[in-house]
């Protein structure tokens, strides 16, 4: 082992010192608790029936305007404004 390869193999061991236990930290990870993600998924599902609503009743593709906002009451606010493509 060349003395450039001892350095570095030293200075590898210090920069792991103070640094959490990697593989501890990925169990931690892997056995914290799921995000329940159905609100979102049935949102986006409405999502994309409403665009497939707006193209059946316009006829023809659409473009589509957001504007969001979030309420006093902390409700989030999501409004889509469908018009004919150009």
């Amino acid at each position: 082992m060349g003395n450039k390869t001892r350095e570095t193999a030293v200075d590898n061991d210090r920069r792991n010192e103070g640094a959490p236990d990697t593989v501890a930290l990925l169990k931690a990870i892997a056995d914290s608790p799921r995000r329940d993600n159905s609100s979102y998924h049935e949102t986006m599902a409405r999502a994309r029936q409403a665009f497939e609503a707006a193209e059946a009743a316009l006829g023809r593709p659409v473009r589509v305007k957001t504007k969001s906002r979030r309420k006093r009451n902390g409700d989030y606010v999501l409004k889509l404004t469908f018009k004919p493509a150009k």
